[in-house]
């Protein structure tokens, strides 16, 4: 393993009070906050192991998406900026601990995810649940991306890699 960290760089999205700083907070410090203020932008930064390699996520939290029927647009409008059909993106349904208040529906969110060629997974920052898997199913996804983006040089290759600061989105 070479001394170069593996950084990457991820944006958490979503519509107001859906646990974007929650979802958040509970990955870093591994606590849940239940009455947290409307947030303008939070960042956070972890080190962890993804499959036996120590990376750096640095996530940022920024306020008020507006709902899930926005999603569908901010999808769009990520693919555009960065003009292609696909960038590395997980679909979280976060605070599945409250399945009788629950907004949209499974079948709705895993069509939308489906349609979209995006993962779906269900996550509840008070339970800690699926909070770590989202997460780390994001870096493993950004990792395929980069290979596919950039096969690695030929052994004898001597230049500096590209960094891995990819900027993504945790929906």
């Amino acid at each position: 393993m070479s001394g170069e960290e593996e950084r990457f760089k991820l944006v958490v999205v979503g519509g107001g009070g859906v646990g974007k700083s929650a979802l958040t907070i509970q990955f870093i410090q591994s606590y849940f906050v239940s009455d947290y203020d409307p947030t303008i932008e939070d960042s956070y930064t972890k080190i962890c192991t993804v499959d036996g390699k120590e990376t750096r996520l640095d996530s940022k939290a920024p306020s008020h998406w507006t709902c899930y029927h926005e999603v569908q647009k901010f999808h769009t409008q990520i693919l555009r900026v960065k003009d292609r059909d696909d960038f590395p993106m997980v679909l979280v349904g976060n605070k599945a601990d409250l399945e009788q208040q629950r907004v949209i529906s499974r079948e709705d969110a895993q069509a939308f995810a489906r349609e979209n060629r995006i993962n779906y997974m269900e996550a509840s920052a008070k339970n800690r649940y699926n909070v770590d898997e989202a997460f780390l199913e994001l870096v493993q996804i950004i990792r395929r991306f980069q290979e596919m983006e950039s096969p690695p040089p030929p052994a004898h290759h001597t230049g500096k890699q590209k960094s891995g600061g990819c900027p993504c989105v945790l929906l």
